[in-house]
């Protein structure tokens, strides 16, 4: 089990300790041995109310260390009565689901904690057999556990004691809200709910009204969205025809740094992996069209540093724990301003420094200026000598042009060869395709050398 890193983005007070909050020695052994050494913000706040049998609103930034916030309380009530099926936990993406259930398990340890993941794109008979045997926390997206309460005989959460919602805002922005409306009529009325979110929109004060019975204790952290003074943020200006140029020189530039460069777009996200591959770079894609397995798979190869790039869509923007990125780059600047904020929030983690740089082409005026206006402040030119950008010109637009190709090739291949692939079963690794284009790799083998010369 990989064990969860402390919570970045968060104000500690190093005056406090967890059995300050009256959790149990157990759990504040956990807590330590993870590396948790005092109780962030929004633990100060919300574990005491959870305690003492309230429901709780939590409003806070991503890495304020809200899961410990919801998932110890539930723990310690789980250690003093202990039966199945005792907490359901949704969360919008399967990723994001893997990570809690993973951080359940750690602070659960010392007491035995079981848990179940129960999400979309796994075999549902697997996941059945699981929840035959009783797992204390079900960890969940929303469109899967309806359709275990729905088909799976013998299952049900007529006895849950806690309900979590986490990033509800997320939730409600991904249609969950029909699935989470059939859901909550048929949980107990007398559970414990948390719901945790980034921003109070209309959407999560419904959903509060509709899930919580009564006045629940509202905890906010996070008045407006920021980011952590650890993190140098810089963009960089150019004509949109040389964006892949100034992505080849920028990593040279900053070669040995881990790096997470996001677009917008599936497409986007398969060109550029397979662009830097050729030039080099050890990149991996991670998309939402591809399978549970094959995000996972790149997800840990990056984790592993067997990868040092990671070509992402927002997929992993928000809400994931991926330790020691140094570096994220926005090649598409994001449509919405506030998912800047989760992008860049997966560098400078922990109170580890980082840099964010931020790709503006002569299209990205207004939406780059939305997002100086949501964090407060004017980002800094990134330093580039633009004689050596251009100097790598003519080998980045080969290798764009061999990526086009290979991406064709890779297609068509795949029709010939009669196989009628799921629309999510992409491959995961650049490598893994370009292996699967004969003769093509072998014409362009210099483009496999490292862009050293400027």
């Amino acid at each position: 089990m990989e064990i969860p890193e402390a919570p970045d983005n968060a104000r500690v007070d190093e005056t406090v300790s967890f059995a300050d909050l009256g959790l149990s020695k157990e759990l504040c052994e956990a807590c330590t041995r993870l590396g948790f050494k005092h109780p962030t913000e929004i633990q100060r706040a919300s574990i005491p109310p959870a305690l003492e049998g309230n429901d709780v609103i939590g409003l806070a930034q991503t890495g304020s260390g809200k899961t410990a916030a919801f998932a110890l309380p539930i723990l310690q009530a789980l250690w003093d009565a202990p039966q199945p099926f005792f907490a359901c936990i949704m969360a919008p993406t399967r990723e994001l689901v893997f990570q809690i259930s993973e951080q359940i398990e750690a602070l659960g340890a010392g007491i035995g904690v079981r848990s179940a993941v129960i999400i979309g794109g796994v075999d549902m008979m697997s996941q059945a057999i699981a929840l035959s045997k009783k797992p204390h926390v079900v960890v969940c997206t929303p469109g899967r556990l309806q359709d275990h309460l729905e088909n799976t005989k013998g299952f049900n959460l007529r006895n849950l004691k806690y309900l979590v919602m986490d990033e509800a805002d997320r939730l409600l922005d991904m249609d969950f809200g029909p699935k989470i409306e059939q859901i909550l009529a048929v949980l107990p009325a007398d559970r414990r709910t948390f719901l945790f979110s980034a921003t109070m929109t209309d959407k999560v004060a419904k959903l509060q009204r509709a899930s919580i019975r009564g006045t629940p204790v509202r905890v906010q952290i996070a008045t407006k969205y920021s980011t952590v003074g650890s993190l140098l943020q810089y963009y960089v200006f150019f004509p949109l025809k040389h964006k892949d140029v100034y992505l080849a020189y920028l990593l040279n530039e900053l070669a040995g740094h881990t790096t997470i460069i996001f677009t917008t777009t599936v497409v986007a996200t398969q060109k550029v992996a397979m662009l830097l591959r050729n030039l080099g770079f050890p990149a991996i894609p991670i998309h939402g069209q591809m399978t549970q397995t094959k995000r996972l798979g790149a997800l840990n190869k990056f984790k592993a540093g067997q990868r040092s790039i990671l070509v992402a869509t927002d997929v992993v923007a928000r809400g994931l724990d991926i330790p020691s990125v140094d570096l994220v780059i926005n090649y598409d600047v994001p449509t919405n301003s506030k998912v800047y904020v989760h992008r860049v929030g997966r560098t400078a983690r922990a109170g580890r420094a980082g840099k964010a740089i931020t790709f503006v082409t002569q299209y990205d005026v207004e939406p780059y200026q939305q997002i100086e206006a949501l964090i407060g402040k004017k980002l800094d030119a990134f330093a580039v000598d633009k004689d050596q950008v251009m100097l790598l010109a003519e080998r980045v637009d080969e290798a764009a042009r061999l990526a086009a190709q290979q991406l064709r090739e890779e297609a068509k291949a795949a029709r010939e060869s009669g196989k009628k692939r799921r629309k999510n079963d992409v491959p995961s690794d650049t490598e893994e395709a370009s292996e699967r284009i004969k003769g093509t790799k072998d014409k362009y083998k210099h483009l496999r050398k490292k862009t050293k010369s400027k």
